[in-house]
Order: structure tokens, then sequence, then C-alpha cells
């Protein structure tokens, strides 16, 4: 059910704190780099706790994938931070892929993995649209009507999209880097950017949408189950001086 804890419900947070409350008995409250909504993807997820005692990395990693089994999710790595490090608020960089996947056949594989159309796109007018949204913005047309986020303001640093052929298709993946986004903004961009590449919008709407800060003038959401938290970039993961966090 995506990041955030939910009563009776199944959610990456739920199941670490649940996991963390075994090994350290007391009620624990994670921070994380960003909060995914159902049927988003983390391959590099990253949050923090606080502990009572100090823990070797590798040890706490460990005991934490061993009560974490069997969900979906597992502790790749593991570092003792200052106590003035947070997940969130520490981050400089977080980039995100979404993978669209071109063909006729059902998805099997990585039916959950990506968004699959049956259409080709062309990628060159993505790319001339997706340079409309580069830079810093008022993104007011691409932001949930849900989202909690202080102000539209926000600068998308990369956005690259490229054609990846493979046995099962193509698969085109456009990767958005940013140092904070808002709730939707990626998979409200990939999906007004599917409409320029299937020749429903000429790149020059996207500008237009981008303007008007409008959400009606957004195209459609793109589907969760395509979007992919890649990675998060700190200055500095692991302090040379720290208290074990």
């Amino acid at each position: 059910m995506g990041w955030v804890r939910q009563p009776n419900q199944h959610s990456v947070q739920g199941c670490i704190e649940a996991a963390l409350e075994k090994i350290d008995r007391r009620t624990h409250t994670i921070a994380v780099a960003g909060r995914t909504d159902a049927g988003v993807h983390a391959k590099g997820q990253v949050a923090h706790c606080d502990m009572l005692k100090e823990w070797i990395p590798k040890q706490l990693m460990g005991a934490l994938n061993h009560h974490l089994r069997p969900h979906p999710i597992a502790i790749v790595d593991c570092r003792a931070a200052s106590l003035e490090w947070h997940a969130r608020f520490s981050a400089r960089q977080r980039c995100y892929l979404y993978r669209i996947l071109s063909r006729v056949s059902p998805a099997t594989h990585d039916g959950s993995l990506v968004w699959q159309i049956h259409h080709a796109l062309d990628l060159d007018k993505m790319r001339a649209a997706a340079q409309y949204l580069t830079g810093q913005h008022d993104f007011t047309t691409f932001r949930s009507s849900f989202c909690q986020s202080a102000s539209p303001i926000k600068t998308i640093d990369v956005i690259n999209i490229e054609s990846v052929p493979s046995w099962s298709g193509t698969e085109i993946h456009i990767e958005v880097k940013a140092r904070s986004f808002m709730h939707n903004q990626v998979r409200s961009i990939v999906g007004t950017l599917e409409r320029v590449g299937a020749g429903r919008w000429p790149p020059e709407q996207v500008q237009q949408a981008l303007a008007q800060r409008d959400r009606r003038a957004c195209g459609p959401v793109a589907p969760a189950q395509g979007l992919h938290l890649m990675s998060v970039g700190y200055d500095d993961m692991m302090p040379s001086n720290h208290t074990p966090q």
C-alpha cells in the first residue's frame, strides 16, 4: 500500500517499523527520503531510524531482513550517520525512472513494473516537449490536488528519454532528476509526454499547459506501476565524526 504506515494495511514503513520493534522493543517512527504511492517501486529508497544501542550496520541489516520476510522489502545497505543527518531533509537529489513497454502482446514477467501501451512513441517530439519542463518553474499544472508541498515552484535538473530494445519489446525509459518533487509530479509529466509521443499533443502544448498553472491543463496521470525511485543523492552519507543513528 505504498510507503506510508496505514492501519490494518501492509505498507513499507509499517513493515520496517514492525521489524525494528522486534529487535528494539519500543514504538518506532522512521523518516524516509521520498514517500512512494501504492504500486510505485523503489530500488534506492533511503530511510533512517534512531536506535537505543550502537549496532554493527551489517548485523542490523541482517536482523531487519530476517524480520521483513516474506514481504517484498529488503534492506540492501546500512550505515551509521550523525544525529543531524536526515533521510529527507539532507537529500540533494532524487532520481526517478519511469518504464513504458510498447508492444501488442500482454506484459508477463514485468507486468507490474511497466506501463504497457500498444502504440509507438515519437521520442524526438517527447524530448522537445521535455525541454519546456527542465529548470525552475511553477508546476501547479503537474501537481496533485492532494499535494501537501509548501510551494509549486520546483527545479527539474534532468529529463532523459531513451529507447531500450529488448526481447520482450521496446521499452521507453524516462529518467527525471530533481532535488524534490510534488505528489504525482513525475507521473503527471510522463502521462503528458506520452500524449506528445503518441501524436495527440504537439510539443508546444506542454509549454502552454505549464504556463496555465491549472491542473485541468495537464495530460493524464501515468499509472503507478511504471514508476521507480532509483536513487537519492547526499553530500555526505556518513560523516567521519558521528554519533550512531
